[in-house]
């Protein structure tokens, strides 16, 4: 070994381990190849591959994690062959895909490595990372992840593992692969779907406790279920969808109805869980990775850029750019008008979409009319002025799904409107606040406010 790089070498396989197993060592001599010094290209290295690892649950992970560990319980492992692209010099390689469990959840895995243990093993695993596979969170294992047995753990046995937790749907979440839960029927309707050419029948509708609400689609009969109805749910699955989970009933779910002395011990009934939601604060909403059917109330602060008329495209309906959608290229889209704007109630802010629907109620103008001012103006911008000049400042109600993203809180709303009897509850807060900044100035020796 070269001396003048022996030191990196030694102080690099101290904090990442084995560099020639994990091919940190590669990377280290690439930059060497680039005349980059050995001390620059050692830090470089561990800000890649080390810096200050985090140590993460389950529960804790999110999508676009880099360079953390995790230690979990394998649940279930597989292997398949990946066949080359056409004309990559490369024979097929392997990759290993599972679940991956410890006390506070699952989630899928995928290796491009063989790993060290089996099925019922313990694994810890450093310089993992994350990523988006099918709406859900994957951890992934890369060549540069060092994965190693862990013979004494404290985590739960592979039996208790499996078995699907029993949670309240407050709870269930992107970590959650299968679930035990009982819930109030709020809502229910029968379609056909088309699944692999076949007409299948689905039932869809909304679950409710005394934490949440979520939606939920049977693909099962539930004879002797109908909206009012108390249920216990074994094994159900979770699918997620933009953030938010729903809940599969499949042949494997044991569903069963609960009976009227049980219903009695639980902290809801049908009459309780179906009522209008209590609009929350926003602070709470943003505690939160996603919430179905919540209600918030606060004041329009900014009306966004594009708002107003939008045009979309036929087949998928998104927002078409300059005559073109980013899926099916050139179209002649489809006039629609929308309002992005941002609510705010002092403890938080966040995005809301309103729907055409719910556009036109609110400006108080169809969007036959916003096209008529449009087309007056000959200006693309107008009605958008003047939605900012309309909304800007205005307290409103909303009701609908939130959804926390890159960008924060993002809230598709189903339905708005102006609280009518809420001015004087405001009032009396405010002035309340401003009675505790006085006594607090008081207190301080500041201004009275008296």
């Amino acid at each position: 070994m070269d001396e003048k790089i022996a030191p990196q070498l030694e102080e690099l396989t101290r904090a990442l381990g084995d560099l020639e197993k994990t091919g940190i060592r590669a990377e280290f001599d690439k930059l060497l190849a680039y005349r980059v010094p050995p001390e620059l290209a050692k830090e470089s290295i561990l800000r890649k591959f080390g810096g200050k690892r985090k140590v993460l649950k389950v529960k804790d992970l999110s999508a676009s994690l880099k360079n953390f560990e995790i230690t979990g319980r394998i649940l279930d492992i597989g292997e398949k062959a990946i066949r080359p692209q056409e004309g990559d010099q490369e024979g097929p390689s392997r990759l290993y895909t599972g679940v991956l469990a410890d006390e506070t959840g699952s989630v899928m895995f995928s290796s491009w490595k063989e790993l060290p243990g089996s099925v019922g093993d313990v694994i810890n695993i450093r310089n993992a990372y994350t990523r988006l596979w099918q709406n859900r969170i994957r951890l992934s294992i890369g060549e540069q992840s060092l994965v190693s047995l862990v013979s004494d753990s404290s985590l739960p046995q592979l039996s208790e593992l499996s078995e699907s937790p029993a949670k309240k749907l407050a709870d269930i979440g992107a970590a959650d692969f299968s679930v035990s839960t009982v819930a109030c029927v709020l809502q229910l309707s029968h379609r056909e779907v088309l699944v692999r050419g076949k007409q299948s029948k689905v039932i869809s509708g909304v679950l409710a406790d005394e934490t949440a609400r979520l939606p939920f689609t049977a693909w099962v009969e539930l004879p002797g279920i109908d909206i009012g109805s108390i249920i216990r749910v074994e094994g159900a699955q979770i699918r997620m969808f933009r953030g938010m989970p729903s809940i599969n009933l499949l042949n494997s779910t044991r569903i069963s109805p609960v009976g009227p002395e049980d219903a009695e011990k639980l902290a809801f009934t049908f009459e309780s869980v179906a009522k209008n939601p209590v609009p929350l604060k926003i602070e709470e909403i943003a505690s939160r990775d996603s919430m179905f059917d919540v209600a918030a109330a606060g004041n329009i602060v900014s009306v966004r850029p594009g708002s107003g008329i939008i045009t979309r495209c036929p087949e998928c309906s998104r927002v078409v750019q300059k005559g073109n959608c980013r899926v099916h290229g050139k179209v002649e889209g489809i006039r629609d008008m929308r309002i992005k704007a941002v609510l705010d109630d002092g403890t938080g802010a966040m995005s809301v979409m309103f729907p055409r629907e719910l556009a036109e109620t609110i400006y108080g103008k169809t969007l036959e009319e916003a096209e008529q001012m449009m087309f007056s103006d000959i200006s693309k911008d107008v009605v958008y002025e003047d939605l900012r000049r309309f909304l800007t400042g205005r307290y409103l109600a909303v009701r609908g799904n939130a959804s926390k993203g890159e960008y924060g809180i993002s809230f598709v709303a189903e339905s708005a409107w102006v609280p009518e009897d809420d001015l004087a509850v405001r009032a009396v807060e405010l002035l309340h606040r401003l009675g505790q900044d006085k006594e607090d100035s008081s207190s301080e020796g500041g201004v009275s406010l008296a």
